[in-house]
């Protein structure tokens, strides 16, 4: 939700990799690094926790810090602990998409038109979307024009004037079409949209006949991972023994209790902890969530519009001395990197959003690419 002002502040600032420590003890090398990032993540007044794993480490590790916030700090942050991780739920969204194309049940380069319920697709043509030349691939990769709701100026303000609304998908889309128009021809152009992934998601509910959090639980087999703090708000209960979801902020506004609805069908949707995304993105980029190589081969496949240097089927990508890392970040305040190369896998939360810029700065500097 709301995270492509954020995923373009980011993805436009020049990476540079860390410089390399002399050789020493790993074991020494990675205590020196986790202490580092601990005094990086405790200078921060807003609460932060990171988690650091991949092939790459070969001993997973977590940093984290209560802030010196009295508001924000009042329910203490760690890597256990869930949040709403907002936009980065679109590249497990994505992959679930690629399983089912994988599976020969989704043809990523079919018209959309046909796969989405009637009622949206309507509407969709109704706002001038051509949904016989937007493809389901095109929807992946943020290139089918479609004007995105959430960016809009006027959805935050309706959202927070309402917060216990309860949003359906066709509200969303409703307000896409009613907002904006068409911004380029389908395949031409990145734009992110959340309302382009919300569209995804009611074409995965169709295609498999099941809710999207139990969709995506099911086709990236998630219990396997036996992660302790992830579910799908709403569409799933709760797990048992996952510690009370954060209080989240922007700024001093408390949003914690904004119904989940606001950002549920596609461009988000998961709540998470630190870990826990680590965790899933390293499976991801490791290839552990697909059947055969060539799946998530296909997922990071640059397209051939305008944009796709930096963004291919439901992550960002960025390049540093030859080197391609990949990355996703959340509006609340989650981001997730991963760094082939060395296999680390890192992902970060906050409760405040106000902190962001110094989240990212610390998971990059964990990921071994940081900024200037």
């Amino acid at each position: 939700m709301f995270s492509a002002s954020i995923g373009r502040l980011f993805w436009a600032i020049p990476i540079a990799l860390c410089v390399s420590m002399q050789p020493i003890a790993p074991a020494f090398a990675q205590a020196m690094r986790r202490d580092a990032l601990q005094a990086e993540v405790a200078s921060d007044p807003r609460p932060m926790a990171l988690f650091v794993t991949g092939k790459g480490v070969a001993s997973p590790f977590a940093v984290s810090a209560a802030g010196k916030d009295g508001v924000a700090a009042t329910l203490a942050l760690g890597p256990d602990t869930p949040v709403r991780v907002a936009s980065n739920t679109k590249t497990f969204v994505a992959a679930t998409v690629l399983r089912l194309w994988e599976q020969g049940r989704i043809d990523l380069d079919a018209a959309i038109g046909p796969l989405m319920s009637p009622r949206l697709d309507e509407l969709m043509r109704s706002g001038g979307y051509d949904t016989a030349r937007i493809t389901v691939r095109h929807l992946l990769s943020h290139s089918a024009g479609i004007y995105d709701h959430a960016q809009d100026e006027r959805y935050l303000p309706l959202v927070l004037s309402q917060p216990a609304r309860r949003w359906t998908r066709e509200d969303q889309v409703r307000l896409a079409v009613t907002w904006g128009k068409p911004l380029d021809p389908p395949g031409t152009v990145f734009h992110y949209s959340d309302t382009g992934y919300i569209l995804v998601g009611d074409i995965i509910e169709r295609v498999t006949g099941q809710s999207l959090g139990k969709a995506v639980r099911t086709q990236l087999q998630l219990d396997r991972l036996k992660l302790r703090s992830t579910w799908w708000e709403i569409l799933e209960e709760k797990p048992r023994r996952a510690p009370g979801r954060a209080r989240q902020f922007i700024g001093d506004a408390e949003v914690t209790d904004i119904d989940a609805s606001v950002d549920l069908h596609g461009g988000g949707g998961l709540v998470m902890s630190a870990k826990d995304l680590a965790i899933l993105t390293s499976a991801l980029f490791e290839g552990r969530l697909f059947e055969r190589p060539g799946t998530l081969q296909e997922m990071l496949r640059q397209g051939p519009h305008k944009g796709a240097d930096g963004y291919r089927l439901g992550v960002f990508v960025g390049r540093a001395n030859a080197r391609d890392y990949y990355w996703h970040s959340g509006y609340w305040g989650s981001v997730a990197y991963y760094v082939p190369d060395t296999g680390i896998a890192v992902a970060g939360v906050t409760n405040n959003q106000d902190a962001y810029r110094r989240l990212v700065n610390a998971v990059r500097k964990a990921a071994g690419v940081a900024a200037p």
